[in-house]
């Protein structure tokens, strides 16, 4: 039996331990506070982050690192962006050198615009192929709740992503392989700061013509950069790609979508980081996503708007004026020969 290790117990992180469990694998989840551990354990619940959903009641919940990381085969990071560098350095001395490494993370790390597999590959250093990513539409109380669903795992060793399929995929939780980690890794970072473009478009009151042209739009920046990077640009049409977008971007259950539709009527981000204890992924990662296709020459006026809104405190409206004040340009422009 396959000893998976998820070392987070958000929402998603907590979602994932179960369908792991469902899926046949023994599994150990780490979370930072005793009353959350202490609530799985005792309740098979983790209110905080997903309500009366009931988790799989063969998770062993636990604050021990040491204990939840000794022996694993596969470990699972679900931390946030912001703490993913701190926390690998912590854990180091607990890992077991060779051990195959999932990153559900969607972020970039602030200080050095590394993606999360860069992250770890650095701090932990794991072997060639270890590091893997899953990433795809899953929101976690569908996912908690058995509705049928689908993601992704990608990376370099088809042996090592086929491991990972096979201690997560259930009836109801289809797991596809991919190679293209890269693809797969921008497209779940860059999907968030739409998403917030999106609540932002239904907060100010707009309708479907203007959240599938953002939609359809955000797609063609997000594979612009992905593709800059080095992914396959049939990856942003898969999965990972235009589904978690489609799901992010219009689902209200996506806390990217809804701190952009707080935006939208008026909230100031001050006032929705004072409401909620979930972390938008998307607010952190603008910016330095920004910085990087600058850095390639790549355009993303989307993704520029929704810095200038929660970076530079512009109002939703006017970003939205300026959008589409730019010139005319042909629709694949920015994709080599298709330009036109």
């Amino acid at each position: 039996m396959t000893v998976l290790t998820v070392m987070g117990a958000g929402s998603w992180g907590s979602t994932f331990a179960s369908i792991a469990a469902d899926a046949g694998s023994e599994v150990r989840l780490w979370a930072r506070r005793a009353e959350v551990a202490d609530a799985i354990t005792t309740t098979h619940r983790n209110p905080g982050y997903l309500g009366e959903g009931e988790l799989n009641p063969a998770i062993l919940a636990t604050t021990d690192a040491e204990q939840a990381l000794h022996g694993a085969d596969i470990v699972v990071l679900a931390v946030p962006s912001l703490a993913l560098r701190d926390s690998l350095v912590r854990w180091r001395p607990l890992m077991t050198p060779g051990t195959t490494t999932v990153s559900l993370v969607k972020g970039i790390d602030l200080a050095t615009q590394q993606r999360a597999s860069q992250v770890i590959e650095e701090v932990w250093d794991p072997g060639p192929g270890r590091v893997v990513v899953l990433s795809g539409p899953n929101l976690a109380r569908e996912c908690l709740a058995r509705q049928p669903a689908a993601t992704v795992v990608a990376g370099s060793d088809p042996d090592v992503t086929a491991a990972v399929q096979a201690a997560c995929h259930t009836p109801w939780f289809r797991v596809y392989t991919n190679t293209d980690l890269i693809g797969v890794e921008v497209a779940g970072a860059v999907k968030n700061p739409l998403a917030i473009a999106a609540g932002m478009a239904g907060g100010l009151g707009h309708g479907d013509n203007t959240k599938a042209a953002l939609l359809t739009r955000g797609l063609a920046e997000m594979t612009r950069l992905g593709v800059a990077l080095g992914g396959d640009p049939l990856t942003f049409s898969g999965l990972a790609g235009v589904g978690d977008l489609m799901a992010t971007c219009a689902s209200p259950q996506s806390r990217n979508h809804r701190v952009g539709r707080m935006l939208g009527e008026g909230e100031s981000l001050a006032d929705i980081h004072a409401t909620t204890s979930m972390v938008a992924e998307g607010v952190r990662s603008a910016r330095p996503l920004l910085s990087i296709a600058e850095g390639l020459e790549v355009e993303m006026p989307i993704l520029q708007q929704v810095v200038r809104v929660v970076h530079e405190g512009a109002d939703p409206a006017e970003v939205g004026l300026a959008l589409m004040g730019r010139s005319p340009k042909a629709e694949f422009h920015g994709f080599g020969s298709a330009a036109g």
